[in-house]
């Protein structure tokens, strides 16, 4: 670390140089809260990445993904403070004066059925006839809330007598009318991804905690104990495969499943990240952001860097971080997001003038010189970059709060289906890789 001067945030920026590397332990950064969930019973279920993924030391060479540890959302349960606040809301089937937003009901509902119908659901088979019925029942009984979030659009109509009106009709809602059909159609291709898996040429030992040793004398599969399981997914099933390996024609096959099921993963993702991002931020959320600056969330270090003159390059600087697990990847997206939002509201805090000197004023140039407004520029920048590099990151701190406080009906819907789906896809992969996985490391040791 190069020995760098510190600088007020409140001095104008471009007069630092940019560091060779960057100490992530070197930082000031105030922890961002996690929040709770508006419901006891709430099911703990992550953006991606699941308890139930791969369950071997390493991933094969198509496998790129980022994250092969559990590293679930912390969602703690509500406390009494929080229920007094959320008494305007409608009340649960309990009955009871106090109950939860009608919206995080029917998401954690969503969530709850995801892991009833696939929480026992850890191989590459098709879902059991009662398991599926039973999601097929009951998304379309959650679902059906969506037909009456309706806006009115016009339609030109003809008459009788040749005369053309305007009139107005309904539809659903803009973004159920394009999101809801597409989730509709992505739930229904992981379905046929599992029900494609019928007598295939591998198979599961009969209990995830059988030692490979075991496994090979009865089986016959193994001539030598080759694949280590991860400890602490000694739950997972082990795929086995014939001492050969599987054929060209199944390890294709496997491929390409693999490859379509990912797209669906990528897609249900898109999907969840846009309706997040117009999900509103809570106020309970900018309240807990610094009062004076972005610099304590950051911290130092990557505070100099972000200030520094020149050109600003977010890829250089995480490199430098050396970030070695998700852990730290969401720890980072959390005090980034929050550098962000405070730096935004001290740019708006800043311009109080009146209204059309404030509208001239954005619409010229000049603000952007404004050190506020780079800096959240550069924070954005940072965070869409770090997403990039690690797309299966669990959700922000920011992101559970959104679906806590969120009274939006339609939004927690689609919010909560299609991170069922993104889940449920990310699973199937981890499933396929690690059936790859098995059958590549059978043949590199004949």
């Amino acid at each position: 670390m190069e020995n760098l001067s510190n600088q007020d945030e409140n001095e104008d920026a471009g007069y630092h140089q940019s560091p060779r590397s960057i100490d992530p332990n070197d930082q000031s950064a105030s922890e961002t809260p996690v929040y709770s969930t508006m419901s006891i019973d709430s099911f703990v279920y992550p953006r991606t990445c699941s308890e139930t993924t791969s369950g071997f030391s390493d991933h094969i060479d198509e496998t790129n993904s980022f994250c092969s540890e559990a590293s679930p959302c912390n969602w703690p349960v509500l406390t009494e403070s929080k229920l007094d606040e959320s008494s305007k809301c409608l009340t649960d089937m309990s009955g009871s004066g106090k109950g939860v937003c009608t919206a995080v009901t029917i998401s954690n509902a969503i969530t709850n059925l995801y892991a009833t119908v696939f929480g026992q659901n850890l191989r590459l088979e098709p879902l059991e006839t009662e398991k599926r019925a039973m999601w097929k029942r009951e998304m379309n009984c959650l679902l059906s809330v969506c037909d009456y979030i309706v806006e009115f659009i016009p339609r030109c109509q003809n008459l009788s007598n040749g005369a053309t009106v305007e009139v107005m009709e309904s539809r659903p809602r803009a973004d159920i009318y394009i999101n809801l059909p597409a989730l509709r159609k992505l739930d229904s291709m992981l379905m046929e991804a599992l029900d494609s898996f019928q007598n295939t040429e591998f198979w599961y030992a009969e209990e995830g905690s059988l030692s490979m040793k075991s496994a090979r004398s009865a089986t016959g599969s193994f001539r030598k104990v080759i694949v280590q399981r991860k400890e602490e997914k000694w739950w997972l099933p082990v795929p086995l495969v014939p001492s050969e390996g599987l054929s060209d024609k199944a390890r294709k096959q496997l491929k390409n499943k693999r490859e379509s099921t990912n797209q669906i993963h990528k897609a249900a993702m898109a999907i969840n990240s846009s309706i997040l991002s117009e999900m509103e931020i809570p106020e309970s959320y900018m309240a807990t952001l610094p009062k004076q600056c972005g610099k304590s969330s950051v911290g130092d270090s990557i505070y100099r860097y972000m200030s520094s003159s020149g050109r600003f390059f977010p890829e250089q600087l995480l490199d430098c971080l050396n970030i070695a697990s998700e852990h730290e990847a969401v720890q980072l997206a959390d005090r980034v997001e929050a550098s962000m939002y405070t730096w935004r509201r001290k740019a708006c805090l800043g311009n109080s003038k009146n209204s059309w000197n404030m509208v001239k004023d954005l619409m010229s140039n000049t603000e952007r010189t404004d050190k506020n407004y780079v800096m959240a520029e550069r924070a954005e920048t940072l965070l869409f970059c770090l997403k990039q590099r690690y797309p299966e990151l669990s959700q922000t701190s920011l992101d559970i709060c959104k679906i806590q406080y969120n009274k939006d009906v339609g939004k927690a819907v689609l919010e909560s289906y299609s991170r069922v789906l993104e889940g449920l896809a990310f699973n199937i992969v981890a499933w396929i890789d690690d059936v790859l996985y098995v059958d590549k490391t059978i043949r590199g040791s004949e």
